[in-house]
């Protein structure tokens, strides 16, 4: 079972102001969150199945508490109420549906994936139609003293991370629109 534990910074957001636009949030809430969202700091804990997520961007923090398998209320990115049930996809990869609890609306989901290379990728994909979605991803690293971020030509390198206990960075980013 992979250890999401950890403290984790942001490198990128890519599309989380288009995932809004889709949800329906007005232009001027959009530049609030989109800039608040360019900094947000992750804790997880873990234990077993049972996990404690906050997420901490300079407007709002957000906490939530589930375990696998377990429904839980929660909010959705643009702060609907909501039942969420999250499960195992793979062996490092939960995947959470969401269902509103008042209203009409896109329909909201999150996955999170460890990646052997010790990437952690959060992706919240959207649709207000059938067979068209808009992800976003974030891309973070574990917030561990003397981890540091270092860019390649390429993008940003793994190898100049692994002095970090074993877990180097976390991704959350946009995927674009998907038909």
């Amino acid at each position: 079972m992979p250890n999401f534990s950890g403290n984790w910074k942001i490198i990128r957001s890519e599309n989380f102001e288009d995932l809004l636009k889709v949800l329906g949030v007005n232009v001027m809430l959009r530049k609030i969150a989109v800039a608040a969202a360019s900094k947000p700091a992750v804790e997880i804990k873990q234990e077993g199945d049972t996990f404690y997520i906050k997420t901490s961007t300079t407007v709002r923090t957000t906490e939530i508490n589930f375990k696998i398998g377990e429904e839980f209320e929660e909010q959705t990115v643009d702060g609907r109420p909501c039942k969420s049930l999250v499960k195992w996809e793979s062996e490092n990869k939960m995947v959470c549906e969401q269902r509103l609890l008042k209203g009409e609306g896109p329909k909201t989901s999150w996955t999170r994936e460890l990646t052997n290379d010790g990437e952690l990728i959060l992706v919240r994909p959207a649709s207000s139609q059938p067979r068209a979605s808009l992800c976003y991803l974030w891309r973070f690293f574990w917030g561990t003293p003397g981890c540091r971020r270092l860019k390649d030509n390429h993008g940003w390198s793994l190898t100049s991370l692994w002095g970090c206990w074993g877990r180097t960075k976390l991704s959350l980013v946009p995927y674009g629109a998907l038909v």
